[in-house]
């Protein structure tokens, strides 16, 4: 089975991310107020300890106490609004043809579930994997997220896709953008750097690996 796995930020989705973006959007929309905005700050002086430098890429505490129902209608609304210049269409037109291909198509990113749902459904892709957030009650809580597509657990759940769909590592093509999706990059028979940070570049033409685009 021939497989493709397609990061979203910097890959599909160019200039700010999705989170970004969804971030600014429910705040517009009035959800995001003194009581998120505390926790958000919270959790980065409490987790520093813990995440260091990646504390502002796992703080999800934003949400606190927002039905996770009400998100997940937002981000179907946010994606549905999502500005066209904002994708990046050599990727988009990758994708699409590897639909084309009958390849089954997976989105794998560090962005909100909710977001990664939509838009899965928007590309019209067999799954998509995202971030997902601590919920209780149907509400969402400060705690740190228990999956979090990133770096090396992004690797880890790329082979579970693998393994899910029975596929062979060696049929599998990942596109990518970032350094810390080398380890995820590594793994597969056919990986792509996508307008590649700096060391992405350096690690793709070193390995002869197919780049596509530039940042």
């Amino acid at each position: 089975m021939r497989l493709a796995i397609f990061d979203v930020d910097g890959t599909l989705v160019s200039g700010y991310s999705t989170e970004k973006r969804f971030i600014a959007w429910l705040f517009r929309r009035g959800y995001i107020g003194p009581r998120q905005m505390f926790a958000a700050s919270w959790f980065i002086v409490r987790r520093f300890p813990t995440f260091g430098r990646h504390v502002f890429r796992k703080n999800k505490a934003y949400l606190s106490g927002l039905p996770e129902s009400t998100i997940a209608e937002e981000a179907k609304s946010f994606i549905e609004a999502f500005p066209e210049e904002a994708w990046n269409q050599t990727a988009v037109t990758e994708l699409r043809l590897k639909k084309q291909q009958s390849c089954v198509v997976v989105l794998l990113s560090g962005s909100l579930q909710p977001i990664i749902t939509a838009l899965g459904v928007h590309l019209g892709t067999d799954n998509a994997v995202g971030t997902r957030c601590h919920v209780e009650d149907g509400r969402y809580t400060a705690s740190p997220a228990p999956q979090h597509p990133f770096f090396e657990e992004k690797a880890v759940l790329q082979q579970e896709i693998i393994n899910k769909y029975q596929a062979q590592n060696s049929e599998v093509c990942s596109y990518a953008d970032s350094r810390y999706d080398i380890p995820m990059l590594k793994r597969v028979g056919e990986p792509v750097a996508v307008c590649p940070d700096h060391e992405l570049n350096l690690w793709a033409k070193a390995n002869n690996h197919r780049i596509l685009g530039f940042r």
